[in-house]
């Protein structure tokens, strides 16, 4: 979910770029003067930037004649049905809610999902809760707690969503074990050098309660798919 911040500065642009649009009109832009034009092209530009992300709120779809009518009455000093104290407090109660709501469902749909994987053929899962199976099987030495290593891996989510790859760019990562998530920490030092792991991390091992860029949310379960290429020598 899009933070409170970030919804709030993308519509207020939004806003600006189309308040002089009525809700049920469509007025063309007088560009007879320099400051008349950069003030649509500063409308255009904001408002083709804005437009996906504003798209949707927790919820359900933006609704930017609502969005509109609000920042024009505001603007013009008109009378409001929220002062911008309620709209203020009405705005985080309505983030905060849905921010829990959301992480609470992720969480039941990692738990329901990480259970029935244990229970599939090849899958080992560890006292910590990380599962893991095995692709190829190395025959060099494993990592410990103190090394660095060199790694090609591939990050998604369970709806098959990849928010991270390596291989897409083309280029080994490289970090110290404990670098990383636990989830890492641990499967890293399971491996011998020259395999390639599929590791499901649960949310407590990777990034708990907090979301991680646009992409994570809260008590997301990861899937990593990791080849370990080397053990980094000082």
């Amino acid at each position: 979910m899009k933070t409170l911040n970030a919804l709030v500065a993308a519509a207020a642009v939004v806003a600006v770029g189309a308040v002089a649009t009525s809700c049920n009109s469509k007025p063309s832009a007088n560009l007879s003067t320099a400051v008349d034009s950069v003030s649509y092209a500063l409308g255009v530009r904001n408002g083709a930037y804005f437009k996906e992300g504003l798209g949707t709120l927790p919820g359900g779809e933006v609704n930017v004649d609502a969005l509109l009518v609000g920042f024009s009455e505001a603007l013009k000093g008109d009378s409001t049905q929220m002062s911008p104290q309620e709209a203020e407090i009405f705005m985080q109660k309505y983030f905060r809610e849905a921010q829990a709501k959301e992480a609470q469902q992720n969480k039941e749909e990692g738990e329901k999902f990480l259970a029935e994987n244990k229970t599939k053929s090849g899958v080992i899962t560890t006292e910590s809760g990380l599962q893991y199976q095995v692709v190829k099987e190395g025959n060099g030495p494993k990592p410990t707690d103190k090394d660095r290593v060199k790694v090609h891996y591939t990050g998604t989510l369970l709806d098959g969503t990849k928010f991270d790859s390596s291989v897409d760019r083309g280029e080994p990562a490289e970090f110290g074990v404990t670098q990383v998530i636990k989830g890492w920490t641990e499967g890293l030092q399971l491996m011998p050098v020259g395999s390639k792991y599929i590791f499901w991390i649960p949310s407590e091992l990777a990034y708990g309660e907090r979301q991680a860029g646009p992409q994570i949310k809260p008590n997301s379960v990861l899937k990593f798919e990791v080849e370990l290429l080397e053990i980094v020598k000082k």
